[in-house]
């Protein structure tokens, strides 16, 4: 097995989807500061344009490209394009995603395939693009953006903790394959973090981290961090104890605390 790839630099560049706002936008950032180049993907090109331009002057730069994830064809283009324009992707940090409340009445299907198509669709046609490349030349860093919600199934949270339930077990699963041809896979599973998303929320945030601060742990993460980037380190341990806890006892604990 080849020791794990830690990206640099001189390396190439890194890619980061979802960056026109939330975690993506703050690590495009951290990233440059860091000396990076970034090639910064949303579908928003004015808010990714206000992106590169706040981050001019850092030892690093950020270059804006429009796309939409949910479009395979588009992403696989994409790819293509920035390792011929700028160089190899050492880093990509898949992190786009959405999220709506739901709940068992009325039951949203919309919201649930919406947030399905964007959170796994999205990252699946990223992964596609991008992991033929890095397993062909043996080397490369690809990070997805999950969340502790993705431990244990919280109250109106059905679609959005599915889906990243699934891209926790989908990052597990890959890493057995993704170890042995040289690519570091990581998953990043943030608590919460003060975002455009989490300030429509109307409920209780314990643990509520700054973007700046959340944006400094998963770059330190991505130099020296193992399989799993996760934090607040309160909400992750009080969580992954509530998933091994017997049913009865967590839905009354769970209930209780949310007043679900």
């Amino acid at each position: 097995m080849k020791p794990l790839y830690r990206a640099k630099p001189l390396d190439g560049v890194w890619w980061i989807t979802g960056a026109s706002s939330g975690i993506g936008r703050g690590v495009a950032l951290e990233a440059a500061r860091r000396g990076f180049t970034v090639i910064a993907t949303a579908r928003r090109l004015e808010a990714l344009q206000d992106l590169a331009d706040e981050a001019a002057g850092l030892s690093g730069r950020i270059i804006p490209m429009a796309c939409d994830i949910g479009d395979a064809a588009a992403i696989l283009t994409l790819v293509t394009d920035i390792e011929a324009s700028y160089g190899p992707i050492s880093l990509a940090f898949l992190n786009a995603g959405t999220y709506r409340p739901v709940n068992a009445y009325p039951f949203d299907a919309h919201a649930f395939h919406e947030m399905f198509a964007v959170n796994v669709g999205g990252t699946i046609n990223c992964l596609a693009a991008v992991m033929p490349v890095m397993c062909g030349r043996e080397w490369g860093q690809v990070a997805l953006n999950a969340s502790v919600a993705g431990y244990i199934g919280l109250p109106r949270s059905a679609a959005y903790s599915g889906t990243k339930a699934a891209l926790i077990a989908m990052a597990e699963s890959l890493k057995f394959d993704t170890d042995r041809c040289g690519v570091t896979l990581q998953v990043v599973n943030p608590g919460f973090v003060e975002t455009p998303l989490t300030a429509k929320n109307d409920h209780p945030m314990p643990f509520l981290m700054p973007l700046d601060e959340a944006s400094k742990l998963i770059c330190d993460g991505f130099e020296t961090g193992g399989f799993e980037i996760t934090f607040p380190w309160q909400l992750s341990r009080i969580l992954k104890t509530l998933r091994l806890l017997p049913y009865a006892l967590y839905f009354w604990l769970v209930g209780r605390a949310t007043r679900a």
